[in-house]
């Protein structure tokens, strides 16, 4: 005979696990809600590789921008008439150091450090025609500077992150700057780090150089970041992506926005 309370104590126990396993259910159903409510985007909630290339082997009867994550085309930049920031005066004119273009053209300018060994770039680049520049750093091989070259982008100059060139001799920064000019045939520089001084202007005149390059707008794996000015994106902003950042989300935002990528070598 059972004793009281036996038989209820029984029941509880045997509802108890299938409690546990209705809350679980519970539990994993609302975390699924949970995630799929931080992003409607499925570009966004694709791993970092994936969002940059969404489907870069597609099938060829697929559209290269629809591989890419966009919608649409991008629009072809205009060409302008005149550059800009070309003219220079003086007995020894300095390059002018520049992080935004003068100009009412709907265009943007994409610049990079560190992407020139990243198959998936080069894809980018040759399949959306954008017309990006590329600021190398020294020892990047002959074969990756051709291959980018034929993608369609621009190879301009930078010189090794160590030591930095502000602060040091003439003949030290002029050395630095110079040691890939035949090789590369770069009129641009990229100061590494964007640290300068007059001196880094004087040797990058010697250079053959006509302009310094920075950026108003860098692009990083979290998103925009803007050392100064306005925090969005104008017609003839210059922007530094990073390795990692979403390239792809940048050019919807840009689409959006009526922007399109330009060529920066034909504003400077």
């Amino acid at each position: 005979m059972s004793r009281p309370g036996e038989g209820r104590r029984a029941v509880r126990e045997r509802r108890g696990p299938g409690r546990a396993a209705a809350g679980a259910v519970a539990l994993c159903s609302l975390l699924l809600l949970v995630g799929c409510a931080q992003s409607v985007d499925p570009i966004e909630r694709l791993g970092r590789k994936a969002a940059e290339g969404v489907h870069p082997h597609a099938p060829a009867s697929v559209q290269p921008y629809r591989r890419w994550g966009l919608t649409a085309p991008l629009a072809r930049p205009p060409v302008p008439a005149a550059r800009p920031l070309a003219a220079r005066t003086g007995p020894t004119p300095l390059p002018p150091v520049v992080d935004h273009v003068p100009t009412r053209d709907r265009v943007v300018f994409l610049t990079y450090d560190d992407a020139g060994r990243d198959p998936g770039f080069t894809a980018m680049v040759r399949q959306l025609r954008l017309p990006v520049s590329l600021f190398v750093p020294d020892g990047t091989r002959p074969d990756d500077l051709a291959r980018l070259r034929a993608a369609g982008a621009a190879v301009e100059n930078r010189a090794p992150d160590r030591p930095p060139l502000a602060g040091r001799p003439y003949t030290v920064q002029r050395a630095a700057i110079c040691a890939r000019r035949d090789r590369l045939r770069a009129r641009l520089f990229r100061p590494p780090g964007g640290a300068y001084d007059r001196t880094t202007r004087r040797a990058a005149a010697g250079c053959g150089i006509t302009a310094l390059t920075l950026w108003r707008a860098a692009l990083t794996p979290a998103g925009l970041t803007y050392p100064r000015g306005p925090r969005h994106l104008r017609p003839g902003d210059i922007v530094r992506v990073t390795p990692g950042a979403p390239a792809s989300r940048l050019l919807r935002g840009l689409q959006r926005r009526n922007l399109t990528v330009g060529r920066l070598e034909d504003y400077l």
